[in-house]
């Protein structure tokens, strides 16, 4: 583990570039093992720093030659990069390198997937293509030439020119090289237009492979509508001639931004109702407009450095939650989004992988794209508006595309465009960008004389590197109910800023039951002893969509919580709030499904441990399956007459209503599955004309331990259908029963279908045992061995998808001595592999670090 790459770069170093770029031309001659790279660059000195070492960060390349304004030159490289004798003046710079895209399996850089060459080069993989000041806040326009006999040949911007074997691409917008794109293949276009509310208009393709001719209707109407609503929520118009997507299949992420060439993992483009689910098409839908959304948030205003990435990723998922919100339902968007939030973000602040929004320090950047950065990023923004208020929240944003569109900026220069736009001061809501972990807030009341009083404490615990923590701007959303259910104060914003703060409400002729955190405010912990009466109370009554859907949640957590440590039966207060709850049909039917969904065994592991228990993953599984079926029992009469009247009638849409009552219509099947041995399970399975009712159906056949027949006629029928597969893989070990789990994991590595180099493969497979919390913690240990000899196996070819997997190890000190053991040992063969990533080097210690 002592090796010399795991040396952290600190926020506290920058210094700014000494050479800037006024313009790139390059010309790429495409070829399987030996790709040239002909890259032609006019450099200038910065004027605002003295240093004039010339270094350009270069990794796997052949330098074939260089000159500098068209004298030749031998530069020192070394395995970063080179350095170079340059003139203190502006100069051109001119390389031609070789590179091996077919062998380049890491999905950095140029590779190849399927026999289409394309790039990924965020954060640092522009350094595998040519050498560059690989760094966020070098921008500039580009000119690219592609030369090859392949049919479409793309980059960035808009198209200047086209031959038989050459295309020709310039982006006048300058950019940095991380923003850099260029796909090459036998691809075809769902193609329409967009006109701008400048008049412009846009050509507008969705690129796949022709054998998924047909399946990108829906990534086209999601662009579409995102464009549109981008102009009218932030006035922010499209700037070029074209915008192209293009479905990939091997890539390591969701999709990335490339300024006007967007490139997507394939499970984000490619759908059509027999082969996607409705949460498919929501996430289609979310990450076009989460993609397009950077064009101005992240792509016409950048980042100066990697420690400001949550500027333009929190930014735009708020951007994207809000867009989802208008599209669907606001309610249950937030809900997701908390439950989210809750499950990684939150797990991720409380363990050794805890770091700020942003942070101080990093060895491998791109281990921190993490839930903290986008997930808290976007609901430290989500506060922000709060604060100001939506008027003041528009005028900063309006003041923030002016002022530094062209720029990479910084955080600093983010919140003084608020303080500038509302005249606020902002210097304490800062530390939500620099200090980690969860903070809890602690409220009591009291009543008398008609006035009603909080009081409300805040505490954050120690993180690794900041043991004391400061008090924080916490918008705390409170409204008040009578006890007849009357809502006596409407939903008020009150603002703790210090450890210990009082709030009073007077004139009330009761004492209120309080209605705390709406709308889940803050990402915050919130601790308050209430009775199991005064929860079913707010599930009943809350007139905030998020407390009465969290009143149900904390009746079942404290529920589960008793089942476990103390052996209770349900609680029958529980089950018949459920079932009102269930029965009022004035209740979104997506809520409602969202509503009968129980805590995850991850979630109760944790809630345990916070109650000062040791959790047992078994143990909570079997008190997740205990109270699904005292659930289902006790409701019996109402699944059926439920699951009739949730049937969609016409056409299948993917639709926010039709959606909503295939949930609430699935939900009621797997109760009924319980009490009819999965007879109609299996009936609606054979019946399903869409994906998303026949992996529902298949889900709940497998949940109650059957479904052998139905998983291989699944196989039979789409067995070629790549994405689809994912499916199957992913649902037989998420939901193995927890003793076979790791067996049949290990079976299905032996599929022929296993394609292990695939990242969507590979998180189907591994990813999927690891969300299996029962089966990864089984005291065997065969879950913790298998997962660390595929992610030593898988980090010699992709360090980023291995690294990212490793997280499964997070919680491993949460859990009882010989589960910690066997964790332990299975992380320390991991950081003894011979050749370890810096990727994985960097995640490995970390997670150590946490038991010492």
């Amino acid at each position: 583990m002592k090796d010399a790459r795991l040396q952290p770069v600190h926020l506290a170093d920058y210094t700014p570039p000494a050479y800037l770029v006024d313009g790139v031309e390059l010309t790429f001659r495409l070829h399987p093992t030996a790709t040239r790279v002909r890259a032609r660059i006019a450099f200038r000195p910065n004027p605002d720093t003295t240093d004039r070492r010339f270094f350009l960060h270069g990794e796997d390349l052949i330098l074939l030659s260089a000159t500098i304004d068209g004298t030749p030159v031998t530069p020192e490289v070394t395995p970063e990069g080179l350095t170079a004798e340059v003139p203190d003046a502006p100069f051109t710079w001119e390389t031609e390198v070789e590179i091996a895209p077919e062998k380049n399996t890491a999905l950095e850089g140029l590779y190849m997937s399927g026999g289409m060459y394309c790039t990924q080069c965020e954060a640092e993989g522009f350094r595998k293509i040519t050498y560059y000041p690989d760094r966020p806040d070098v921008m500039a326009p580009f000119k690219v030439r592609i030369e090859s006999d392949l049919p479409v040949l793309l980059s960035n911007g808009n198209p200047v020119g086209a031959g038989a074997g050459w295309g020709e691409w310039h982006d006048p917008w300058p950019k940095p090289a991380y923003l850099f794109a260029l796909v090459a293949g036998d691809l075809v276009a769902t193609s329409g237009t967009f006109t701008t509310c400048e008049g412009r208009e846009v050509d507008l393709n969705i690129w796949v492979r022709p054998v998924d001719q047909g399946k990108a209707d829906y990534a086209l109407d999601s662009l579409i509508r995102s464009m549109k609503w981008d102009e009218d929520a932030y006035g922010r118009a499209y700037d070029l001639d074209v915008f192209n997507i293009v479905a990939v299949d091997d890539f390591n992420m969701g999709a990335m931004e490339n300024k006007g060439l967007n490139i997507f993992n394939s499970r984000y483009v490619l759908a059509s109702p027999e082969t996607a689910t409705d949460r498919d098409y929501e996430n289609i839908e979310r990450i076009i407009a989460h993609e397009y959304f950077h064009n101005w948030t992240g792509n016409r205003i950048t980042c100066r450095d990697w420690f400001q990435l949550c500027l333009k990723e929190g930014l735009t998922v708020f951007r994207d939650q809000q867009f989802a919100g208008d599209a669907r339902s606001h309610a249950v968007k937030r809900i997701e989004d908390v439950i989210a939030l809750r499950s990684r973000q939150f797990r991720e602040d409380g363990g050794p992988l805890a770091h700020p929004v942003r942070p101080e320090s990093y060895t491998e950047i791109n281990n921190f794209y993490t839930a903290t950065v986008y997930e808290k990023g976007a609901e430290v923004i989500g506060m922000l508006r709060r604060l100001v208020g939506p008027e003041g929240y528009d005028k900063a944003l309006a003041l923030y595309f002016d002022r530094h569109d062209g720029d990479a900026a910084t955080i600093e220069d983010w919140l003084t465009v608020f303080e500038d736009a509302t005249g606020r001061d902002l210097s304490q809501f800062k530390r939500w960008y620099a200090q980690a972990g969860t903070p809890r807030l602690t409220v009591t009341d009291g009543f008398e004389d008609g006035t009603y009083t909080l009081h409300v404490e805040q505490e954050t615990p120690p993180t690794s590197g900041q043991p004391e923590k400061h008090a924080q701007v916490i918008p705390l959303a409170v409204g008040l109910l009578s006890p007849n259910g009357d809502e006596v104060v409407p939903t008020t914003v009150l603002e703790v800023t210090e450890t210990r703060q009082s709030f009073t409400f007077e004139g009330l002729a009761a004492k209120p039951v309080p209605s705390l955190l709406r709308g889940f405010s803050a990402p915050v912990i919130l601790n308050r002893e209430t009775s199991a009466e005064e929860r079913a109370f707010l599930l009943a009554h809350d007139t905030d969509a998020f407390n009465k859907w969290e009143a149900g949640r904390a009746l079942a957590r404290d529920v589960l919580a008793a089942m476990i440590a103390e052996s209770a039966a349900p609680a029958p207060a529980y089950l018949d709030a459920l079932a009102a709850m269930a029965r009022d049909e004035a209740l979104d039917p997506a809520f409602r499904a969202l509503a009968l969904r129980l805590p995850g065994e991850d979630q109760m592991a944790e809630e345990l441990h916070s109650r000062g228990h040791t959790p047992d993953p078994l143990a909570i599984h079997a008190a997740r399956e205990q109270l699904k079926s005292a659930v289902a029992a006790h409701l019996g009469g109402l699944w059926g007459p439920l699951y009739d009247q949730m049937t969609c009638p016409g056409p299948y849409s993917p639709g926010a209503a039709d959606a909503g009552r295939r949930a609430l219509r699935l939900a009621a099947l797997g109760h009924m599955a319980r009490l009819d041995a999965g007879e109609k399970a299996r009936a609606h399975f054979l019946q399903a004309n869409n994906m998303t009712d026949e992996i529902g159906a298949l889900s709940v056949l497998l949940e109650i331990g059957s479904g052998e027949e139905e998983l291989a006629r699944f196989e039979r029928r789409w067995g070629d259908d790549r994405l689809v597969m994912d499916k199957w893989f992913a649902l037989q070990t998420s939901l193995a029963a927890p003793d076979r789990a790791a067996a049949t994991t290990a079976a299905l590595t032996e599929h022929p279908d296993f394609t292990w180099q695939n990242p969507n493969r590979f998180r189907a497979v591994i990813g999927g045992l690891t969300m299996n919390a029962a089966g990864f913690h089984d005291p065997s240990g065969a879950g913790y061995d298998l997962v660390a000899d595929w992610l030593i196996r898988l980090d010699g070819v992709n360090p980023q998808t291995a690294a990212r997997m490793s997280t499964a190890f997070e919680t491993w000190t949460r859990y009882d001595s010989d589960r910690r053991a066997r964790m332990r040992a299975a992380m320390e063969r991991i950081a003894a592999r011979e050749g370890l990533s810096r990727d994985m080097g960097e995640m490995i210690s970390r997670l150590l670090g946490a038991g010492r």
